[in-house]
């Protein structure tokens, strides 16, 4: 009996396929930088705008309080002269005893007027 040898098939065996082929897992690297890009720019549109409707409502808000501003302090002067002339009805009474004691007079020697000092804390209403 002959010796019989395997061989091929008929056509040959098929191809091995040997090189490493990783299937692809997403975008290109320059898709995804496009996409930053244009997601940044449009965040640094909106925060522009909202800086430039904050910057109008700030301007907005101090044009009323300057426009009220005569008025808030009329109102403060008129707080400080019932203040000072109750006051100095107070002293007129506390001092009437001492000579020579001028009621109203300054003591101190400055000579300049300076307005009184803001209330605050526990002896005002600031």
């Amino acid at each position: 009996m002959p010796v019989l040898q395997d061989g091929p098939p008929p056509g040959g065996f098929p191809s091995v396929r040997y090189a490493r082929r990783i299937p692809s897992t997403g975008p290109a690297g320059f898709t995804l930088f496009a996409v930053t890009a244009s997601i940044m720019a449009y965040g640094f549109i909106k925060v522009g705008q909202t800086n430039h409707e904050k910057r109008a409502a700030k301007a907005e808000k101090k044009a009323a309080r300057f426009a009220i501003m005569p008025i808030l302090q009329a109102e403060e002067d008129r707080r400080y002269v019932r203040a000072q002339e109750e006051f100095l009805k107070k002293e007129k009474e506390l001092m009437k005893n001492v000579p020579g004691y001028v009621i109203g007079e300054n003591l101190y020697s400055g000579g300049r007027w300076m307005p009184p000092a803001p209330r605050v804390g526990a002896w005002g209403g600031a």
